[in-house]
């Protein structure tokens, strides 16, 4: 892999730096040292590889407490990590955010039903005008959320791991009113459980009315089987495409699925007598025995009792104990986080780790970062960032730990760059290999994104709201982080090229293009 985008930026400018430059560098070159000088090459591999990018705080805190301290800490973080106050205003200040799925849902609705009630056609489409923008402003709260704590959360490796979890297990925004459930989707059925055990992922996502309405699901009833959730859970979410399911399994486990729905009317559906035990309802989960085939079932070779909402459990049972499970998350992880393509020994090892531990996902992780193949992989490293994660890993580099105020640029170059948060439109998620980020489109859409962050605070610090004042903000990338350490990662070309910025600006643009960067 070869990029070269460097020169093409700079050979037209002057190699001369005018005096504001030289002084402006000059007071750089002075910033106190963010005590880094030991720090080897592969210990910035390893921090972009674990987390959304290298800062000078994290290569601080990295360097004081050791390697293996920090892989700890990321692998086993607090059950709830502290953000910075100023985040935790910034997300405590959104609406919804302390709601749950049952409340947003039925709060929307009746809204979305009152305004196609309107009997005036201008305040009608007005009504509805205000009824959709707040459905759009919901998914951009929680995106914001999202991107706020990726930027800002002590527990990065969680971090990393969420988006991972939710491109995974991926639902588009824009269908149906996926948008006022999105953030809740993240926050309750991803996080808590992103490097837990993987059959209580499964379980949370399937439990949540998001995934429910995106593979349609609320429509599979007894006599209109909907198989759509059924055979992605197969393909994409456990076993994996050619893994040896047949469509007779994936007709079984749509009529096990059967009865599972939403349901965001204050009152019980009306049922038979002998059914109303069995009906189950959390927030607007639902499972509703009228609805559900109770014929018995023969599931990959097993046969489950037709029994209501149990034969769930046993179905889910079975398929996070597939060996093609195991193989199919740990390619899967290993492709994220270690090369497009992982080594085979690794992934057989991470497998049978999935496998002895009942899928516990951080024990699996472990076995990923301390095996010798991941260490081979931070000395050369080939793993190209995908959008998201070149975003992340430039806002965090030019600006640490000082809080932007508006996540909206954010949201608007990841779109640029189509891997925009919560757009995908189908189950599979956005690829994980690099051929897909490449392109020259992509790269040209990257170095203006470069140019605006490292040019200054780019509306990052100006809030969303009116009448706001953009506050004074520089990136300060050229720093002793730089000079003490980071030097060693770049190639003679690189540095070259930087040595002929003719402003600090020109210098952060520089390098936030460089091909050491893009990895």
């Amino acid at each position: 892999m070869v990029i070269r985008p460097i020169r093409s930026l700079h050979a037209k400018r002057s190699s001369r730096l005018s005096h504001c430059a030289r002084i402006a560098a000059l007071a750089l070159l002075a910033t106190p040292a963010v005590n880094a000088a030991e720090l080897k090459a592969t210990d910035f591999a390893l921090m972009d590889r674990l987390t959304w990018g290298v800062t000078p705080s994290a290569a601080e805190h990295l360097k004081a407490i050791g390697t293996d301290r920090w892989i700890e800490e990321q692998l086993h973080p607090p059950a709830v990590a502290p953000l910075p106050p100023s985040v935790v205003a910034q997300i405590e200040a959104m609406p919804d955010v302390n709601k749950l799925p049952f409340d947003i849902a039925n709060a929307f609705d009746q809204q979305g039903r009152s305004a196609n009630q309107v009997a005036d056609p201008d305040q009608k489409k007005a009504a509805q005008q205000v009824f959709q923008q707040a459905m759009n402003d919901r998914a951009r709260q929680a995106a914001a959320r999202t991107i706020l704590r990726a930027l800002y959360a002590p527990d990065q490796l969680r971090e990393r791991m969420v988006w991972f979890w939710f491109n995974h297990f991926n639902v588009h925004q824009y269908k149906a009113n996926i948008r006022v459930l999105v953030g809740d989707y993240v926050d309750r059925a991803i996080r808590p459980y992103a490097m837990g055990h993987f059959r209580d992922l499964l379980s949370a996502t399937l439990h949540h009315p998001a995934m429910l309405r995106y593979l349609d699901n609320a429509d599979n009833a007894a006599g209109h089987i909907n198989e759509n959730y059924a055979r992605e859970i197969m393909e994409l979410h456990t076993m994996g495409v050619g893994s040896g399911y047949t469509q007779s399994d994936v007709e079984e486990l749509a009529r096990i699925l059967t009865g599972v729905g939403i349901d965001t009317r204050p009152e019980d559906p009306k049922l038979k007598p002998e059914l109303q035990a069995q009906l189950v309802r959390e927030g607007a989960f639902e499972f509703n025995p009228a609805r559900h085939d109770y014929g018995d079932k023969t599931f990959l070779g097993h046969t489950i009792k037709g029994r209501g909402l149990a034969e769930i459990d046993e179905a889910l049972d079975i398929l996070c104990r597939q060996p093609a499970t195991a193989a199919h998350i740990s390619q899967k992880l290993a492709t994220y986080f270690v090369s497009d393509m992982p080594p085979p020994a690794l992934v057989q090892r991470m497998a049978e780790k999935f496998q002895k531990t009942d899928g516990d996902l951080t024990a699996v992780l472990s076995t990923m970062v301390r095996a010798p193949e991941f260490t081979a992989s931070l000395k050369s490293p080939t793993k190209f960032k995908d959008s998201v994660q070149y975003v992340m890993s430039a806002v965090r580099m030019a600006y640490d730990n000082k809080v932007i105020l508006n996540t909206n640029p954010i949201q608007n170059w990841l779109n640029r760059l189509a891997e925009g948060l919560f757009n995908h439109q189908t189950p599979d998620g956005y690829p994980l290999t690099s051929a897909t980020w490449i392109g020259p489109g992509q790269m040209m859409v990257r170095f203006e994104i470069a140019r605006q962050i490292g040019s200054g605070s780019a509306g990052l610090f100006k809030p969303d709201v009116p009448n706001a004042t953009d506050q004074p903000a520089f990136p300060l990338i050229q720093n002793a982080l730089f000079f003490e350490s980071l030097r060693q990662t770049l190639s003679p070309t690189t540095l070259a090229a930087l040595d002929q910025a003719v402003s600090p600006q020109d210098w952060n643009t520089l390098f936030l293009s460089s091909p050491e960067f893009m990895q």
